[in-house]
């Protein structure tokens, strides 16, 4: 990176969003380092980093093309306009990658075979597995392929995002029986496996596909000459808007199916190319795609590209016991003395706070399931964005439906990667006649809420959940997450008047526990900020403990920066992206920054007021980023009960214990790992042992 770039980024009070998630994404890189994991478990977070970074190209490098292809400019919070900025950024993602290619050539390659398997190239195996290789590629892949030439008579074809693809140039003739080059692609259908596997004597051989595909290819170009066969994989800017309509059933839907149509063909903004590649044929895709080298990533033998792949020598069943087993979830302490099944029973004697995955979904799950069944059931409302792939949650909104409840659906087709998906589900439910919400407008709905209202002798009971996690059971397993369950009437009247803005026109005068966004969220969070300060001011207790995924909107960040320069002790729990800037004298002084990366995706919000010895503590489903304020519909909710406050306040001090999976930030904003001096602290695996006890003692501040 060039002196002037990092001057202007180090000097800036703000960190730029997407440096620090290259950072973050290095975070997850780390864990591939350590030799205290499983083999299997470091291949593992490196299919992560893979899976993270298509994203980031698809998501953020796609935006910022947005602002190149229009010659547009735009100045970074780093402080640098556009070009500068998209030199800096491609740099970082160059060094990163590299850093993903020497860690598999160097570090985990050489381990396989003590593990009992490799990767092996076509020419590594023995002439019967060749065979075998051979036979499998005439049966089962070659059936598939599909050469698409590219010449005068033939337009360029759609490639597709993110798919393995070989570009052919053969020979051909030219005007004058001049030889001239012709360009041929073959891409490698998703639905065929990353690897062949074989076993040979108890070891298990993965020949990568394109290994098989490449060494059979002249299977596809019979009598031609083919001068050479490049491996690539581009990615496509998959960044969009929708406009509004007022038909929201009818245009809205077909608006985003075609919006998602164009993630095939948007701009090229990353090229990975195999270490031996054809230079004439890089030259034509560079020109075809407008992108320059800095674009092209390359992967050197033995490195891979699309480590994603690993996913299936991760899964792979014979390699089952080199992962850490996972523990058993334990039953949430406020259910600890109670024996009786039904969930409805439980409700109406205690509030219920879920801490995902050390207590188990299974509470919420048995709410819906009981909810569908139950003859005293009158209405379910709800709101998704994500969903498992098999369901439970949708399942039993179809019985319920089918049992003639009301049930009322807020889908959020926008959630990115999952559109597809969503729009199925939804048109399901609607089918088996649910009421179905398509999103409000231009906001996207990422509040995690449900209603149940059941009517109980002479009168009726609200039964509500809320969540800062979504409504899947599978990712309940790998995400830590709080889910607050109650009967009490002040939440349900909360979320029945948030149901009304979702669903009509209501605009109530105020909530009793939530705040709500775009209405008041980053008003309100400032203002309890603000009101710490004013208690320091005061030379009153005072502190902040805030934890959260992302931390990016600059009014709530100067709000920081000017609590902790009246003496406020703030104490910050970011996973992901961190724009400000902790430790920097006379502006940040008394803020700290950390960061849990581990077994777990820490994705659980908490924000911590301390009150003046009466904390203010709420959670819920909202990030603090620009988007979370202005353009969605989110909500925190406040934790009142006594117990379930501590048992959030717990939380917090776990995380500020933890010295396994922790990193500080610097000033720089780089990240270093947290000192494991004195006795080891793994809050993924003290969570599974929190007493009563120990959440009553728990304390932040003095």
């Amino acid at each position: 990176m060039q002196e002037n770039y990092q001057d202007l980024i180090s000097g800036s009070d703000l960190i730029s969003r997407d440096l620090s998630w290259v950072r973050f994404n290095y975070r997850v890189l780390d864990q591939v380092k350590k030799q205290d994991r499983s083999l299997v478990e470091r291949l593992k977070f490196l299919a992560i980093t893979a899976s993270n970074a298509d994203e980031f190209f698809m998501i953020r490098v796609g935006s910022l093309y947005n602002y190149v292809d229009f010659e547009t400019d735009r100045i970074d919070y780093s402080g640098l306009h556009l070009i500068p900025f998209k030199n800096a950024l491609f740099q970082e993602l160059q060094e990163f990658a590299a850093e993903q290619h020497r860690l598999f050539s160097e570090d985990l390659s050489p381990k396989f075979k003590d593990l009992g398997f490799s990767i092996c190239a076509f020419e590594e195996l023995s002439e019967n597995e060749q065979k075998q290789v051979g036979k499998y590629f005439r049966k089962e892949v070659f059936p598939m392929l599909t050469p698409m030439m590219y010449d005068s008579y033939h337009p360029f074809p759609v490639l597709m995002n993110n798919v393995l693809t070989f570009g052919v140039v053969s020979k051909g003739l030219g005007t004058g029986k001049k030889e001239k080059k012709k360009m041929s692609f073959v891409q490698i259908p998703q639905n065929v496996s990353r690897f062949y596997p074989i076993e040979r004597e108890g070891q298990v051989i993965f020949v990568p596909i394109e290994e098989i595909v490449k060494n059979n290819i002249a299977e596809l170009f019979k009598n031609v000459e083919l001068i050479s066969c490049t491996l690539f994989r581009m990615t496509r800017n998959g960044d969009f808007t929708l406009e509004e309509s007022e038909d929201i059933e009818a245009n809205y839907l077909e608006e985003l199916s075609k919006k998602l149509k164009t993630r095939k063909t948007g701009r090229v903004v990353r090229l990975e190319i195999s270490s031996v590649f054809d230079k004439w044929l890089i030259r034509k895709l560079k020109d075809r795609f407008e992108i320059e080298d800095v674009n092209l990533f390359k992967a050197e033998t033995p490195a891979m590209i699309d480590y994603t792949g690993l996913w299936q020598i991760v899964n792979y069943p014979a390699l089952q016991n080199f992962r850490e087993e996972s523990k058993p979830p334990v039953k949430p302490l406020s259910m600890e003395d109670y024996q009786d099944q039904k969930i409805f029973n439980i409700l109406k004697d205690r509030d219920i706070l879920l801490h995902q995955p050390y207590n188990s979904i299974e509470p919420l799950l048995d709410l819906l399931d009981q909810a569908a069944e139950d003859a005293n059931v009158m209405s379910i409302k709800l709101t998704i964005y994500r969903l498992a792939k098999r369901s439970r949650v949708i399942e039993a909104l179809l019985k319920a439906a089918e049992n003639g409840k009301h049930v009322s659906v807020l889908f959020e087709v926008k959630a990115r990667f999952d559109e597809e998906n969503n729009m199925r589900q939804a048109q399901r439910l609607q089918k088996a006649g649910c009421f179905v919400i398509y999103g409000v407008g231009s906001l996207k709905t990422h509040t995690k809420l449900l209603l149940i209202v059941r009517k109980e002798r002479d009168r009726v009971k609200r039964y509500v959940h809320m969540s800062s996690g979504n409504y899947n059971e599978s990712t309940s397993k790998l995400y830590t997450d709080l889910g607050f369950m109650t009967t009490d009437d002040g939440y349900a009247n909360d979320v029945q008047e948030f149901f009304n803005v979702i669903t009509g026109h209501s605009f109530p005068d105020k909530y009793e526990n939530l705040l709500t966004a775009p209405r008041d969220l980053r008003n309100k969070l400032i203002e309890l900020i603000q009101s710490e300060g004013e208690n320091a001011a005061n030379s009153l207790p005072a502190g902040i403990v805030i934890k959260i995924n992302s931390l990016q909107d600059k009014d709530t960040i100067e709000a920081l920066y000017a609590a902790s320069q009246l003496g406020v002790p703030v104490r910050l729990i970011v996973r992901g992206i961190c724009c400000l800037r902790p430790q920097r004298a006379g502006l940040s002084e008394n803020i700290e920054v950390r960061s849990i990366v581990g077994d777990y995706l820490e994705h659980s919000r908490i924000f911590y007021f301390h009150n003046n010895g009466e904390p203010i503590v709420y959670s819920g489903s909202a990030d603090v980023m620009v988007r979370s304020f202005d353009r969605r519909l989110e909500s925190l909710f406040l934790i009142k009960d006594k117990f379930l406050k501590q048992q959030a306040i717990n939380i917090l001090a776990y995380n500020l214990k933890d010295n396994v999976n922790a990193y500080e930030m610097k000033e720089s904003g780089s990240y270093v790992a947290a000192s494991a001096e004195g006795e080891v602290f793994n809050i993924h695996k003290e969570f599974f042992k929190v007493t009563s006890d120990i959440v009553r003692n728990a304390k932040l501040f003095g």
